[in-house]
């Protein structure tokens, strides 16, 4: 991977006055190292994940939980908003996700806030999509088929509850595992308005004997989905009892067994047999994964699926010296469109922290032309920034131009109104 991207796709920014390609690549090779030297008795953990809330359902009838996970970086003086993930079976996935989250975000993923939905009671009931009395031949008496009121909680009650509370964007995504991906395969195919990213874990595509599939096809062909994405997965566990069906036969088997696999493959294909309705879509499968463990890999898999537009391109660029200022320009500015083109409103290209530390990197190799450049993008971008206008009266120190320096750092102070922009002021009042 390149240098740049290790150090940007995390969430450990750090704000950085100065910095050079040494200090860049001891921060990249300075990982943590983990010991079990914990003592049981110790009543602190590691990690806490998500803040539990609540809101009372008139659709359902019902209180609801739900748990929310802030970005690392989250600052709640700063007016930035972030896109939201909506996260089914939250109680059990929130932590996997913001797993995957803490390694992937600013690099590969943008930093977002993450909604964990409990669905630890009632969760056939609201997952499932049509009512049923019996599955495979035997009764069924669990309630079931409301997936309509619950996704009208989530439109109506659920949503607004999270664009009042936090700082979200309307750029959604929808992740769910089994019951959970069925709902979610039903909220794609019903209510696509809703989220902009689909995450359907090993659905179970099968219930009611594949209903959803044959409701969902005339929907498919007939509606856009420009701008949309789903990844969907199917695990190993294609049959029971018999070894011998792989995914290479399984499609030939007719049995109640192969039924849950076939389901998801036959979805797959009405899917690709629709590509011109502009849905971007990736189906994976995990031989090695049962039911149970797919949600691990499929979870890092799914989201960098869904934001691979969202991957940093031609770093390379940004760590060669040789790079000119004008292509570097054009980089930064195609990107800016590209994420304003996929958000649907404007995005910074980068973080504050890369423009800055791209900005010292410049000036310290004495590339004056492209420290202003980067310098001025990070003022743009980040025009409440203390920081960036702070970065910039050090350029114009540093080329002892006295009076734009103090102009710069003159508005540094403004923003922070510390000790330290204020003394820096008096200083070059006296150079």
């Amino acid at each position: 991977m390149d240098l740049l991207v290790q150090l940007f796709s995390n969430n450990s920014h750090q704000i950085m006055n100065r910095i050079n390609i040494l200090l860049i690549v001891s921060l990249v090779f300075s990982i943590p190292q983990f010991t079990n030297s914990q003592s049981i008795k110790n009543t602190k953990f590691l990690q806490n994940v998500g803040i539990t809330d609540s809101i009372y359902s008139t659709t359902l009838e019902e209180t609801r939980t739900y748990y929310v996970q802030l970005p690392i970086n989250y600052n709640l003086s700063d007016d930035k908003k972030y896109p939201v993930v909506f996260i089914l079976d939250g109680e059990v996935l929130l932590p996997t996700v913001n797993n995957v989250q803490s390694f992937y975000s600013g690099g590969f993923t943008p930093e977002m806030i993450l909604v964990g939905i409990s669905n630890a009671n009632n969760r056939t009931r609201d997952l499932t999509t049509s009512k049923i009395n019996e599955m495979y031949g035997m009764p069924f008496n669990e309630k079931n088929g409301e997936a309509a009121s619950f996704i009208k909680f989530i439109e109506y009650e659920l949503i607004p509850e999270i664009e009042n509370k936090y700082p979200v964007t309307n750029f959604r995504s929808l992740i769910g595992h089994s019951y959970g991906g069925l709902f979610t395969i039903y909220t794609l195919v019903n209510y696509p308005e809703l989220f902009t990213n689909y995450l359907a874990i090993d659905p179970s595509l099968d219930w009611d004997n594949q209903k959803l599939i044959l409701e969902a096809e005339e929907k498919l062909a007939q509606n856009n989905y420009n701008g949309k994405s789903l990844f969907m997965c199917l695990s190993g566990q294609l049959h029971m009892q018999d070894p011998n069906i792989t995914i290479d036969n399984i499609m030939l088997d007719t049995s109640e067994f192969t039924l849950f696999a076939r389901s998801n493959i036959a979805f797959s294909k009405v899917l690709k047999q629709h590509s011109n309705n502009g849905l971007s879509f990736e189906w994976e499968f995990y031989p090695k994964d049962l039911h149970g463990t797919i949600p691990f890999p499929s979870l890092m898999d799914g989201l960098i699926s869904n934001f691979d537009w969202y991957q940093m391109e031609n770093t390379n660029k940004f760590n060669s010296p040789n790079t000119s200022k004008e292509e570097l320009y054009e980089i930064v500015n195609y990107r800016a469109k590209k994420l304003e083109k996929h958000f649907r409103y404007v995005v910074p290209p980068y973080p504050e922290d890369l423009f800055n530390a791209l900005g010292y990197m410049s000036l310290d190799m004495d590339q004056q032309g492209k420290a202003k450049m980067f310098f001025e993008f990070a003022i743009e971008y980040y025009p409440g920034s203390p920081n960036a206008y702070d970065s910039m009266a050090d350029y114009y120190e540093r080329n002892e131009d006295l009076s734009n320096a103090l102009i710069y750092v003159t508005k540094a102070y403004e923003l922070s109104k510390n000790d330290y922009h204020k003394q820096r002021i008096e200083t070059l009042k006296n150079k």
